[in-house]
């Protein structure tokens, strides 16, 4: 085999690996509901079956102080919109089917990413 289709044959198969990989979390949801309540206020916010790849904003003005994962999947909190980790402000790890409340005086959750 001559050493340009060997490099041929290598890249293709690296691409069909990396499509494969991409394609098994693609149209994934996390199956069940997730639901934000802001800390002064009912505003309340609920992600049904939310795609598991990317960063997802909470759409609440002021971020979420409470949470409750009723879903089949871990979640990860952020308190930046974007799902950056910062200073302090390392991601919260919510497991399926669980609760957790943010401690008073710190800052509220922005965004989560779903573990898949």
């Amino acid at each position: 085999m001559s050493h340009l289709r060997r490099i041929g044959v290598i890249t293709g198969a690296a691409l069909l690996l990396t499509a494969a990989a991409t394609a098994c979390s693609a149209g994934r949801t996390t199956v069940g509901g997730l639901s934000f309540r802001a800390q002064d206020g009912p505003a309340e916010v609920t992600y049904l079956n939310t795609p598991v790849q990317g960063c997802h904003k909470i759409g609440l003005p002021r971020g979420a102080a409470h949470v409750d994962n009723n879903t089949l999947v871990d979640v990860i909190l952020y308190r930046t919109p974007g799902c950056q980790k910062a200073d302090r402000a390392d991601g919260v790890y919510i497991p399926t089917s669980t609760s957790n409340v943010t401690a008073p005086g710190s800052l509220p959750w922005r965004s989560f990413s779903v573990v898949h």
